[in-house]
């Protein structure tokens, strides 16, 4: 069996390009990076600072992440912050 690893590509657009915004979607990665051991990047669209996107990288285990990120996404209530769906785009890295 070939097990592959995925990169995460999460993007959306925010109310508001501020502090808190941000400070809520960096403290809701910290807290996904214990639980996963993922660690996620976080990028802003250089001509729209209110597109922001999401980067997690080497995810073995997509159900265990998938729910762990939804718990989380929940928990610090990121919805809030957001004009739109949060838009998931997964890609398969080298197989492990």
């Amino acid at each position: 069996m070939v097990l592959y690893m995925l990169n995460y590509y999460i993007y959306y657009r925010v109310l508001t390009d501020d502090t808190e915004t941000e400070r809520q979607v960096r403290g809701m990665q910290a807290k996904l990076r214990c639980r996963t051991g993922v660690s996620g990047a976080l990028l802003k669209r250089q001509d729209d600072a209110l597109t922001w996107m999401e980067i997690y990288t080497n995810v073995v285990d997509a159900s265990t992440f998938n729910t762990a990120l939804q718990r989380t996404l929940n928990e610090f209530d990121i919805a809030m912050f957001i004009n739109g769906n949060r838009i998931t785009e997964c890609f398969i890295n080298e197989a492990i």
